[in-house]
């Protein structure tokens, strides 16, 4: 109900399109992608405002609520080429996947490498096309998987586990590192009591690195429109070098949280020292 919703009425949104049913109505599926939105793209002054209140959006769909099927891997890739194609510059993606309704399709430990699964293959490459990938680190710290969750372990991509307001990671923040020995999640945001909209169109809290991730986006495009002449490599160098832990990065906090006044002083240096060359 995005279209809809009072509270979105400030909302550029460019255009919609569904990978999974190409006739659907995007606005009338589920409630996950809305909540997700809401984060970046509300400006409504003094009830909500996102991370990235003026930027325009494409709603891209590629999820089949019903099933869990590798086919979803197809889907998402096909979006990420859409989204290349309509000149997209930064992709947020708040899901992943491990495990299958069919379990001879699930993903193993050593298999996170960034290689091995569709989507982190296609986000790698959307990334050699110039494209920022920022992804959730994924909900399953608890669990027996307890891993991220590919695409969250593609190459020269942004993954973002969940903090609560004390700066301490939520349990169920997915943990690195990848089986190829990088660093993950690269860095930490907001995941527990987020502000979202709720489905009644009023403000509401919710708990996720589905969150944590585009609350995060929202800041790294505001970055990267202050900073536009970084490449891929070097805005993610840049939030890595600005993060409270970027001398001892782990695999639960990865870089650690990211002071964005700091990114945006090494950019601003990154590009003093390449103009003076």
């Amino acid at each position: 109900n995005v279209d809809a919703m009072k509270i979105f009425k400030n909302t550029t949104i460019l255009g919609t399109r569904d990978f999974v049913n190409p006739s659907s109505d995007i606005y009338g599926e589920h409630n996950h992608g809305m909540k997700v939105l809401s984060c970046m793209a509300v400006n409504t002054p003094y009830v909500m405002v996102g991370t990235a209140p003026e930027a325009s959006y494409w709603l891209l769909r590629s999820e089949d609520n019903d099933t869990e099927q590798p086919v979803e891997e197809d889907n998402w890739a096909a979006a990420v080429e859409f989204a290349d194609s309509v000149g997209v510059d930064i992709i947020n993606t708040s899901l992943g996947y491990y495990s299958f309704d069919d379990p001879i399709d699930n993903y193993t430990y050593r298999q996170l490498d960034g290689h091995t699964s569709l989507m982190a293959a296609s986000a790698s490459y959307a990334a050699k096309k110039g494209l920022l990938v920022v992804c959730s680190a994924g909900n399953s710290g608890m669990d027996e998987w307890k891993k991220i969750t590919p695409p969250a372990d593609a190459e020269d991509i942004l993954t973002i586990g969940a903090i609560d307001n004390m700066g301490v990671n939520a349990a169920f923040s997915s943990i690195g590192n990848t089986a190829d020995g990088r660093i993950k999640p690269d860095v930490m945001a907001m995941g527990v009591h987020s502000a979202v909209i709720g489905v009644d169109g009023g403000t509401a809290f919710a708990n996720g690195t589905s969150f944590a991730s585009p609350i995060f986006c929202g800041l790294v495009a505001c970055l990267w429109q202050a900073c536009p002449w970084l490449t891929v490599r070097q805005l993610i160098q840049v939030v890595h070098e600005a993060s409270d832990r970027n001398a001892y990065p782990d695999n639960i906090y990865g870089y650690g949280v990211t002071d964005m006044w700091k990114a945006y002083q090494l950019a601003m240096k990154l590009k003093a020292d390449t103009d003076g060359k």
